[in-house]
């Protein structure tokens, strides 16, 4: 496969999965054609390796929980004028193993070899570990 890259970002208001389910299924949250998309100010420098096989992962109360296939990047533009980017996304959201990350301002990319793997058949709808547990495992290398 060709090179390719992720991005991390918060989910911010988010408590859980579900919730950020709900959130793209709103019509503003959404594309004309119904695909979640996530609005930033920023345009990544590295469109060609996002859409290139790149995923979206999302940090939910500190803890990297899912992914979702990046689609495109389209150009939105804010009532106030200003250009924006729109991350365009696939609908399914792939549960991943939870991994603690900080709070961090914007999104940062996320090489391959950096990213959490997917859960496996079968444990998608496990709930993630309590943050508290996940943090103490990992503090003793278990993680």
């Amino acid at each position: 496969m060709d090179k390719y890259v992720n991005i991390l970002k918060l989910s911010v208001g988010t408590e859980n999965i579900d919730d950020l389910a709900a959130w793209q299924a709103t019509k503003r949250a959404q594309t004309p054609e119904g695909l979640p998309r996530h609005v930033t100010r920023m345009w990544p420098k590295r469109e060609a390796e996002l859409t290139n096989g790149g995923s979206i992962f999302w940090v939910i109360k500190g803890v990297i929980q899912c992914r979702q296939k990046i689609v495109r990047l389209d150009e939105y533009l804010g009532q106030d004028g200003i250009r924006r980017c729109a991350i365009v996304m696939e609908p399914k959201i792939i549960r991943v193993q939870g991994s603690l990350k900080r709070p961090f301002q914007g999104w940062r990319y996320l090489a391959p070899a950096d990213a959490p793997e997917d859960l496996p058949e079968g444990r998608e709808h496990e709930e993630p570990l309590p943050v508290e547990l996940n943090r103490a495992l990992a503090e003793i290398g278990i993680l």
